[in-house]
């Protein structure tokens, strides 16, 4: 788990406390605003679609407001039983929140389809407030052009709000975000302490750092044939902690290419990763993995089970 540095927070009178899942297609933005909001990296980016796999919690405790956010999946038409799964997140997420925040990458927009339907049915027959986070705007040639976007969604009447930002590069994106929010979150007792900035548990961040790291060091098909586990991960009271990880592929040739000559392009992965998981937990650490291979495990529930999906 998450924990700020400090608190400076005051729950005195009445509280607030909601859930926003964050919908929207592959790299609309959607971990690059959790991180942004929340203020650390919780959810991996990579240039490269469908980084995200699970539901990844951001807890935002701002005053009297508690906002848990839900980084989901980006939607697509699936291909595989994995991604059916994670739309299944997708699903389940939108059923728990309070209210949708729909972000959508405005370089993509396309008149004839300005929401591609398998998004649009995630939420078109949804009754709670939706707002529409009109994202990228700093990649426009021209600022005005988010004019008439914000008019053509405006008139579908939708989205209670439609806000354009620039989720990598807006300083002050937390505040507005937040105080926009908070206006559909119900009263009542926040759910988690006000501390707390993420339930994910250390395995859970270690494997998505080393995971990440796949998704920018290889290319093609490799990264999406990949899945990391930790095997172990035990704490020592002395020294390094010790991380076992496996880093499973479909084929063999991936495996070599995971690897690398002389096992090269895999020590250096390791090496990257484990000075960011030393950086994530605050501690040095031991970090070991094997790559294996599981034949089609992206379409095997049993598989998909045991690696948390």
């Amino acid at each position: 788990m998450l924990m700020q540095n400090n608190n400076e927070n005051t729950t005195a009178g009445k509280t607030k406390a909601g859930y926003a899942a964050i919908i929207g297609k592959p790299n609309a933005g959607k971990s690059t605003l959790l991180n942004s909001i929340i203020g650390t990296k919780l959810s991996i980016i990579t240039p490269k679609p469908q980084t995200t796999r699970k539901r990844v919690l951001g807890i935002c405790t701002e005053g009297n407001t508690q906002i848990v956010f839900i980084d989901t999946p980006g939607v697509l038409n699936p291909k595989y039983e994995m991604q059916s799964n994670m739309m299944g997140y997708v699903h389940t997420s939108i059923e728990e929140a309070d209210c949708i925040i729909l972000i959508y990458d405005v370089t993509k927009f396309n008149v004839s389809q300005p929401i591609p339907p398998e998004l649009y049915n995630f939420f078109k027959d949804e009754n709670k407030p939706i707002i529409l986070l009109l994202n990228k705007i700093d990649l426009l040639k021209d600022s005005k052009d988010v004019l008439p976007l914000i008019k053509y969604f405006d008139e579908s009447k939708m989205f209670k709000e439609i806000v354009p930002i620039s989720a990598l590069k807006e300083k002050q994106l937390y505040k507005r975000i937040i105080n926009i929010i908070s206006n559909y979150m119900p009263e009542g007792e926040f759910f988690y302490d006000e501390d707390l900035l993420s339930t994910q548990p250390e395995r859970f961040f270690v494997s998505e750092i080393i995971r990440e790291n796949i998704f920018l060091s290889y290319s093609d098909e490799v990264p999406y044939s990949t899945e990391v586990a930790i095997v172990e991960f035990k704490e020592r009271e002395f020294g390094k902690w010790f991380i076992n990880a496996e880093i499973i592929v479909e084929r063999d040739t991936q495996k070599k290419i995971i690897i690398g000559k002389d096992g090269e392009k895999l020590k250096r992965i390791l090496e990257i990763s484990r000075k960011q998981i030393e950086e994530h937990l605050d501690h040095p650490v031991y970090l070991e993995a094997f790559v294996k291979v599981r034949d089609k495990w992206r379409d095997k529930p049993n598989m998909l089970r045991s690696f948390g999906y």
